[in-house]
């Protein structure tokens, strides 16, 4: 069994803000900030599976992957879950980009459900977690996110899509590619209406 999750690594451009936040939060935040080449954006997480079930989601991938061209997004803001008066995870947002974001996590979701897995609980939110907070002075952490509300991180071309393994250890979790695929279709992953 294998912990899985699909999405795709961010560029390690963004990693600069990272270290510029991380040293401006010392003495408000501390907890285990992420490491340079684990930034991602998680487009579905899948959870534990066994091999064939990962075949099954690897098709998945590539069929979709089929269907969308590459696009850009813009990294904004900054924000907290579950909230900045009760700092947990510490994350930059998405600001254009977002919409076709939700658009492929969307049809990710509702294909890996015929193979199997259950769609996500929570509605789904693009971001890279940058931190998770171990303890944080939740005035200062509130006042810290709105510094950088509209603060913008920089951008980049999504023009990938993969399963990742997760594996947890008692430093640092390890995240490998299992498999990836170019997106190369003509779909620009703008959402639509749905027609009824």
């Amino acid at each position: 069994m294998i912990r899985a999750f699909v999405g795709f690594f961010t560029t390690k451009k963004i990693y600069e803000h990272v270290e510029r936040l991380e040293e401006e939060a010392k003495g408000i935040i501390k907890g285990k900030w992420t490491d340079p080449q684990n930034l991602h954006i998680t487009l579905q997480f899948i959870g534990y599976i066994d091999e064939n079930k990962a075949v099954d989601i690897i098709k998945n991938i590539q069929t979709i992957t089929e269907t969308y061209k590459p696009f850009s997004v813009k990294y904004k803001s900054l924000g907290a879950f579950p909230s900045p008066d009760k700092p947990r995870i510490l994350w930059i947002g998405v600001g254009e980009g977002s919409s076709k974001l939700k658009a492929i996590a969307k049809e990710i979701q509702k294909i890996n459900k015929r193979s199997g897995i259950n769609p996500d609980s929570k509605p789904f939110h693009p971001h890279v977690t940058i931190c998770r907070i171990k303890e944080a002075d939740s005035k200062k952490v509130a006042k810290f996110i709105k510094k950088y509300k509209n603060f913008s991180f920089g951008e980049e071309t999504v023009e990938r899509i993969a399963l990742i393994k997760s594996t947890l250890t008692p430093v640092n979790p390890v995240y490998t590619v299992i498999e990836e695929f170019y997106l190369r279709g003509k779909k620009d992953g703008n959402i639509q209406r749905s027609r009824r």
